[in-house]
C-alpha cells in the first residue's frame, strides 16, 4: 500500500485572507509534498443570523460561487489541492477532517476589522484549539507575501510542558525548514525559577520539536509586559513566523480573550503558530499515550 503524502488543512472561505492563509500552508508543506484540504462549511441560514435576510435562490447561487471561487483556487496553489465542503456544524466537520487525514496542521485567515471573519474566529478557531487540541496556524491579514520560513521565534515561559502528539508529529515539518531560530522568553510575574531564560531554553530542547543538533538563539525581555516583550522580539530579530506553545487553559472559555495568546495574535503581523501542550503536572511518559 503506498504511503500517503502529509497533508495540511485549510479552514478556506473565498476571501483574500483566506487565499493568502492557503498559499502560506501551500509553501510552509513544500518541502513535504504536503497535500493541501481546503475545507469549507456552507452556513444554513437557519443557523447564521447576520444570513437571515438572504433568499433561499440567494444562498444556493452563493453556494455555486463559493464553490467555483475554492475550485479556481486549487489551480493557483503550488500544491495537491483538494476541496472539502460540508454543511455539519463547523467543529464537527473540523473534527472529521483531523479524523480523515490527521493532517500536520490546520490553518485559518484572520482579519484585523471586526468584521464577519472576526465572528468566525472566536466562534470557529477557539472551539478547534478546545475540541481537537491540534496544531493551528494563524495567517493575518497583515502578513506578508508568503514565503518559506527563515526565522522562527518560539515564545515560552521557563515552565515545563509536554507537547501533545499532535504537536510533536510538527518536528519533521519543522526539520524540513531552512530556518534559524531564536527562542524568546519575556518574563511572566509568576515566575519565581532561577534563570528562567535558560529554562525556556532547555524546555524548548526537552520537547524534541527541533532536531538536536539545532543551534538556538536566547532573547529575553525582563523590562515589559509579556505580550509586548513578544512583540518587540519578533520586529528586533525580524521573525516571520512565530511559534506560541499553548496550554490547555489558555484556551478554555473566556479565560483566552486575556490570555497573552489572545493579545499576540490580536496584534501579530506576521503568521503564528499555536502548539498544544499539556500543563507542567503531566508527566512526561504520558506523552506517549496521548
Amino acid at each position: 500500500m503506498p504511503v500517503m503524502s502529509p497533508s495540511i488543512v485549510v479552514l478556506a472561505t473565498p476571501t483574500a485572507t483566506s487565499e493568502q492563509a492557503a498559499q502560506y500552508a501551500a509553501v510552509l508543506g513544500e518541502p513535504l509534498q504536503a497535500r493541501l484540504i481546503l475545507l469549507h462549511h456552507y452556513r444554513e441560514v437557519a443557523s447564521a443570523p447576520e444570513l437571515v435576510t438572504m433568499t433561499a435562490t440567494n444562498t444556493y447561487r452563493s453556494q455555486a460561487e463559493m464553490a467555483a471561487a475554492l475550485q479556481h483556487l486549487t489551480r493557483q496553489l503550488p500544491a495537491s489541492t483538494q476541496v472539502m465542503a460540508s454543511t455539519q456544524a463547523e467543529v464537527e466537520m473540523i473534527a472529521e477532517a483531523v479524523d480523515r487525514y490527521h493532517p500536520l496542521l490546520l490553518v485559518t485567515g484572520m482579519s484585523t476589522d471586526n468584521s464577519l471573519l472576526d465572528q468566525l474566529w472566536h466562534n470557529q478557531a477557539l472551539p478547534v484549539l478546545r475540541d481537537t487540541h491540534w496544531p493551528l496556524l494563524v495567517v493575518p491579514e497583515a502578513a506578508p507575501v508568503p514565503h518559506a520560513p527563515r526565522r522562527i521565534a518560539l515564545a515560552v515561559d521557563a515552565n515545563s510542558f509536554v507537547l501533545n502528539a499532535a504537536s510533536q508529529a510538527l518536528a519533521p515539518l519543522f526539520a524540513s525548514w531552512q530556518a534559524t531560530y531564536t527562542v524568546i522568553h519575556a518574563e511572566t510575574s509568576h515566575e519565581k525559577q532561577a534563570f528562567p531564560g535558560q529554562r525556556a531554553l532547555a524546555n524548548v530542547r526537552i520537547s524534541q520539536l527541533l532536531p538536536p543538533a539545532t543551534a538556538l538563539e536566547l532573547y529575553e525581555e525582563v523590562s515589559t509586559p509579556p505580550v509586548d516583550g513578544i512583540l518587540q522580539a519578533v520586529k528586533d530579530i525580524q521573525a516571520d513566523l512565530l511559534v506560541l506553545v499553548v496550554r490547555p487553559h489558555s484556551f478554555l472559555g473566556q479565560l483566552f480573550h486575556r490570555s497573552v495568546t489572545a493579545q499576540v495574535l490580536q496584534q501579530s503581523q506576521i503568521p503564528v503558530l499555536l502548539l498544544p501542550a499539556h500543563g507542567p503536572d503531566f508527566p512526561s511518559w504520558m506523552a506517549r499515550l496521548t
